[in-house]
């Protein structure tokens, strides 16, 4: 690990940053989502089901969410009749999470509204800055 004291760069600070810019960016999406009745982290559960990872246990692994945690959010979905908890066909006891006809449809619209908030959060940077901020955020996740 590089000693960083003598170019003033401070390890902590970074964190902090990337910790408010994450914060930001999900009160934007939560905004952009209002209309639709569902909130960032709802938006991501949901993309994650649509895309094949259909129970708790990957949606954890996936958003780093404790499973209490996990199981109230899918609770709250539920009753906005957005998913179903089904039993595996292979193992009865597990269950799989699906998409109802509204959470399908709600789905097929979120990327819209994902985009409009992303626009709105990186409208300060020009497209070079852009394409480096997302290069950089490449490089340290690829290096994790």
């Amino acid at each position: 690990m590089d000693d960083f004291s003598a170019t003033g760069f401070q390890p902590v600070q970074l964190g902090i940053l990337l910790g408010r810019a994450a914060a930001l960016k999900d009160r934007l999406l939560d905004r952009h989502l209002t209309p639709l009745g569902i909130t960032a982290g709802q938006l991501k559960v949901l993309r994650i089901i649509r895309h094949g990872e259909n129970t708790a246990v990957a949606l954890c692994r996936h958003l780093s969410i404790h499973s209490a945690a996990m199981t109230r959010m899918l609770d709250r979905i539920e009753r906005k009749g957005l998913i179903v908890r089904l039993p595996d066909d292979q193992d009865q006891r597990k269950i799989r999470l699906a998409l109802t006809i509204q959470g399908e449809a709600i789905s097929s619209v979120l990327p819209t509204m994902e985009v409009a908030a992303m626009n709105e959060f990186t409208a300060s940077l020009t497209s070079e800055e852009l394409l480096l901020l997302e290069s950089l955020l490449e490089k340290m996740l690829c290096a994790g």
